[in-house]
């Protein structure tokens, strides 16, 4: 069982973390400031349940298996940055117009599973998360204080909801902001493109 002081300090520096810059973060605000807050935090969502993942990848080794396999990491690697791509594609082709009486996802042609299942795939898809919490992870486990496997589900648990604070704050200001340009198709417009910029910037670098 962790230590309160443990867990503390470990939540502390997962708030640091998810407030740096980085691929998840960008596409909760950009696809937040595209589609509205709903959109937003269901992508957040997303995005821890992908946490889940890669802490039960940590936990039964797999995530070791990814960091020693060259093959396994490019493969990974390709399709997350495939996604980006494809995502965008759709954003560039997005059509622009005001968007009133529906949630701005409906209008874009997304359900909210869909919504969130961007989410899931983005975080799944990275194979840095999997590495990140291989080296993370097991800097705040004690053999002394219990099964390891438990305390990496515990840190995951603390990390995830660290997450969802920090990305949630982050998907309602951007979807607050970009809410008044959204009224303009002009300035939509503009958005459409500046997200399909973001998205396959993202999707460059990753697989660079």
């Amino acid at each position: 069982m962790l230590t309160l002081q443990t867990v503390l300090a470990f939540f502390s520096v997962s708030v640091l973390l998810a407030l740096a810059p980085g691929p998840d973060n960008v596409f909760v605000l950009v696809h937040a400031a595209q589609h509205g807050v709903r959109a937003g935090l269901l992508v957040v969502l997303g995005l821890c349940s992908g946490l889940l993942f890669h802490t039960a990848a940590v936990a039964l080794g797999l995530a070791a298996l990814l960091a020693t396999s060259a093959l396994a990491f490019t493969v990974l690697k390709t399709v997350g940055a495939l996604y980006l791509l494809w995502l965008a594609w759709l954003s560039w082709r997005a059509p622009a117009g005001p968007l009133e009486g529906q949630a701005d996802e409906e209008n874009a042609g997304l359900s909210p599973w869909q919504t969130y299942g961007r989410g899931v795939l983005m975080n799944i898809s990275n194979p840095k998360v999997a590495i990140f919490f291989l080296a993370f992870l097991p800097q705040f486990v004690d053999p002394a204080l219990g099964p390891v496997q438990w305390q990496i589900a515990q840190l995951g648990a603390v990390f995830g909801l660290a997450t969802l604070l920090t990305f949630g704050s982050i998907a309602a200001l951007a979807g607050r902001f970009g809410q008044r340009l959204r009224e303009s198709a002009g300035a939509q417009q503009t958005l459409n493109r500046l997200a399909a910029v973001v998205f396959a910037g993202l999707g460059l670098k990753l697989l660079v």
